[in-house]
């Protein structure tokens, strides 16, 4: 795929969609928002399955399932909600939103999930801090 346009990219060579100036903190608040929710519900999803299903089903205690997977569930809602504001903001394909939801399901994958996700945004902000300081004037001391 030929690239004649100055449109960014990040390390595996696709297109960063510009965020602009006005938008980083705003981007920034909803990376803080997501990762928080990633990490809760990946924490909780591998409670209920490493710890809640095992005591149910072999020990016949019920009450870690029944204290992690109904947080996990609603909270999980929540991580969809904050996935959907951080990609609309970064301009995130549906595709990828799509992928963010799923790996709340699978124990461990949220974590990896908040990781690429993380990394990416990262990658967007630091370009427009990259073009903001390439603007800047540089003052010319040299002929007061």
């Amino acid at each position: 795929m030929s690239h004649d346009t100055a449109t960014p990219q990040d390390g595996a060579g696709r297109d960063l969609l510009a965020i602009p100036a006005d938008q980083v903190q705003p981007v920034r608040a909803a990376l803080v928002r997501y990762r928080i929710m990633a990490y809760v519900v990946g924490v909780l999803l591998v409670v209920l399955v490493l710890v809640g299903m095992p005591l149910k089903y072999l020990a016949g205690n019920g009450a870690v399932v029944t204290w992690t997977g109904v947080p996990h569930g609603w909270l999980y809602m929540l991580l969809i909600v904050t996935a959907y504001d951080l990609g609309r903001r970064v301009h995130w394909p549906w595709g990828r939103l799509l992928l963010i939801a799923l790996a709340g399901t699978v124990p461990f994958l949220s974590f990896v999930a908040e990781h690429y996700a993380r990394k990416d945004v990262q990658a967007r902000l630091a370009e427009v801090e990259r073009a903001a300081v390439e603007a800047t004037p540089v003052p010319d001391t040299l002929s007061q």
